[in-house]
């Protein structure tokens, strides 16, 4: 039996949803494949808290196993169903499976049918220790028609999708490969580090005409020196020269939406922040802003006349007000 997914998060058993996520993300975060090239036991880290996550990310799943009805694999669990030299214990309306209440109630095991004697002549209880204790147990009828047995959802897939900064801040479309096949992902604006995005019907195929399993994609962000998101805002460095800095200047600027056009008033500092409202991240209804972070730089090799020009500056050694 697969072990407790919340045991495997490191949740407590029944957790909410949103607490199950932020411990998937700060796991993923540590053991995700890019950040430990080459590590098997990471990578098998990293798959189980992946297919935790997955079984936890279904509600129905999810209640139903909070409830006891199912176990870790998904398999149903029944009250009373001793396994060993038990068998049937309790739990049962009258003491009887096959009687109102029971998990077989309605499969009519008497009544004089002619096989009803051997324990296994109706169809339905033959599928249901088929589903248990496998096909063999349906035996040679397993493959006739009429069968009750419920279709099987088919399994969950897992990948991870690296994108680029500038992707996570206006969103992006996007195509990964999965066991041969190409799957187009929409990237929202806003998706944060770690975030797995849920593709209803990309997963596996189902069993006996159930529904397909979901793709789940873990989204890695990868480092950019352009920006840098925080929440729904994102920020740049700008740099500028001194001359621009100490005349001002109006001079265009990249922007994550496109090039603006920005003035920057004389004697600018480095540090000085400039706000473009409505540049940053559009999630929901909510817009961020674009935060400029001014840099002055000088000139690389000899600035020797520099320095000749400060030498006769009467300002020179006033120190920043900062300082005081």
């Amino acid at each position: 039996m697969a072990e407790n997914p919340y045991n495997i998060l490191g949740v407590n058993e029944g957790a909410p949803i949103a607490e199950v996520r932020k411990a998937y993300r700060k796991l993923a975060k540590e053991f995700h494949p890019d950040k430990n090239p080459n590590n098997k036991a990471a990578e098998e880290k990293f798959k189980k808290i992946s297919a935790a996550f997955s079984f936890l990310d279904d509600d129905e799943r999810k209640t139903k196993f909070d409830r006891g009805e199912i176990d870790a694999d998904g398999n149903p669990k029944f009250a009373g169903f001793g396994g060993g030299n038990g068998g049937f214990q309790g739990g049962f309306a009258g003491g009887d499976p096959f009687g109102p209440g029971g998990p077989f109630a309605g499969m009519n095991m008497g009544g004089g049918r002619a096989k009803a004697s051997t324990g296994f002549g109706n169809p339905d209880f033959e599928d249901f220790f088929g589903d248990i204790f496998g096909a063999n147990m349906r035996g040679a009828r397993g493959a006739r028609t009429g069968s009750t047995r419920p279709p099987g959802k088919g399994a969950d897939l897992s990948t991870t999708l690296s994108i680029e900064t500038i992707d996570a801040i206006v969103g992006a479309k996007k195509r990964v490969n999965v066991n041969g096949s190409a799957i187009d992902i929409t990237i929202p604006s806003g998706v944060s580090e770690g975030q797995v995005l849920r593709l209803r019907g990309k997963g596996n195929a189902g069993v006996a005409g159930g529904a397909n399993g979901d793709l789940l994609v873990t989204i890695n962000i990868k480092p950019d020196g352009n920006y840098r998101i925080d929440g729904i805002d994102v920020h740049t460095d700008l740099p500028i020269t001194l001359n621009e800095a100490l005349e001002g200047t109006k001079i265009e600027v990249p922007t994550p939406l496109g090039k603006v056009s920005l003035s920057i008033k004389p004697n600018a500092n480095s540090g000085q922040t400039l706000r473009l409202k409505g540049r940053g991240v559009a999630k929901g209804n909510k817009i961020g802003d674009l935060y400029i972070h001014l840099e002055i730089t000088l000139p690389d090799g000899d600035n020797s006349e520099l320095l000749q020009l400060l030498a006769n500056w009467s300002r020179k050694a006033e120190a920043p007000k900062k300082r005081h």
